[in-house]
């Protein structure tokens, strides 16, 4: 039997976030950790597995979504209209990206999956329309609230400066414009970044649902922070290409407080917060998914500032580099 594996990596937030949902621009790099597909080909059913969770999708029926970890192959079988009767399919999903961290690790994993799928079918598009189809999936299907930096990030990889300008409305209407994905690490070094998961898992939609009613209705407060924070990465992009660390970690300090300001922390968050900037780090703020997840860290002292994160209660520590973005192979 034949098989297509796919492979996506998470993502963390520099600068910006979550300005990304406003229409604004955010600076971010891939972790090291990936998320993988592997879809192999025979069989009488469609045999899912993620971890410890399994099932045997045999109809249409089964391919309603039920609130459990199957549903993004569930999810991706309805946007290819697979049909399980006829149909006879592995898939099983694995990943090295810690999820519900504000990582992007189900985006990963959906875009592992919909990178199988692509492939299986003979679906030939470019990266912005991957990273758009992996978007509807998640918020048609899935009716999942998210940013749009996690599916560019899964599909591109790298160290990005990205813009979502004319996008905030998040309906992907045929005549909105492409997000800006501008790779940065052929001109900068891999910044010397620190992840540290708290080990709240808090789930993105959670997080991003309240502040997200509130800038629709016009809160002054959430569009002034939030509009200041985009600008934030376009500055941040200037100061990371010019390795000037300390104004870097200067701006995502200011980017955490107002993100704060705003309820998008929490108090896991900002223990890790303090003891990095505490031990020496430039500057410190949320990676993604407030009120847990992931706080990350500038610092040259990876070390101090892994050790005093740790002795104030992180889960695990994480190393970000610029990765390759969605890979498919056939074995």
């Amino acid at each position: 039997m034949s098989s297509i594996i796919a492979t996506a990596p998470g993502r963390c937030g520099i600068l910006g976030n979550p300005s990304d949902m406003y229409g604004g621009s955010v600076l971010a790099c891939t972790t090291r950790e990936r998320a993988m597909c592997r879809l192999t080909i025979g069989g009488e059913h469609i045999e899912v597995w993620n971890g410890d969770e399994h099932a045997l999708l045999r109809s249409a029926d089964d391919l309603t979504l039920r609130g459990d970890k199957l549903d993004l192959a569930r999810a991706t079988l309805q946007f290819f209209e697979i049909d399980p009767a006829a149909s006879g399919i592995t898939i099983r999903l694995s990943t090295g990206v810690p999820m519900k961290a504000g990582l992007a690790g189900s985006t990963a994993l959906l875009t592992a999956l919909i990178g199988a799928f692509a492939a299986h079918v003979g679906m030939t598009a470019t990266r912005y329309e991957m990273a758009e189809t992996v978007r509807m999936v998640e918020a048609r299907i899935m009716h999942i609230v998210c940013g749009l930096q996690d599916q560019q990030m899964t599909i591109f990889g790298g160290l990005n400066f990205m813009d979502f300008r004319d996008k905030e409305d998040l309906e992907q209407r045929a005549t909105e414009p492409l997000a800006v994905v501008e790779p940065l690490q052929s001109h900068v070094p891999t910044p010397p970044l620190l992840l540290a998961h708290t080990g709240v898992e808090h789930h993105s939609g959670q997080v991003h649902s309240p502040p997200r009613q509130r800038w629709l209705a016009g809160d002054p407060l959430v569009r002034k922070n939030y509009a200041r924070v985009a600008e934030i990465a376009r500055i941040g992009k200037r100061r990371l290409i010019e390795q000037d660390w300390s104004a870097l970690g200067a701006l995502m300090d200011e980017n955490h407080a107002l993100v704060a300001e705003l309820g998008g922390s929490g108090e896991a968050n900002e223990t890790l917060i303090a003891a990095a900037r505490n031990a020496g780090a430039w500057g410190a703020k949320l990676a993604g998914a407030g009120g847990g997840g992931t706080i990350i860290a500038l610092t040259s002292d990876p070390d101090r500032v892994g050790a005093a994160l740790i002795a104030a209660g992180a889960d695990r520590l994480l190393y970000p580099s610029p990765q390759p973005g969605l890979t498919v192979v056939r074995e």
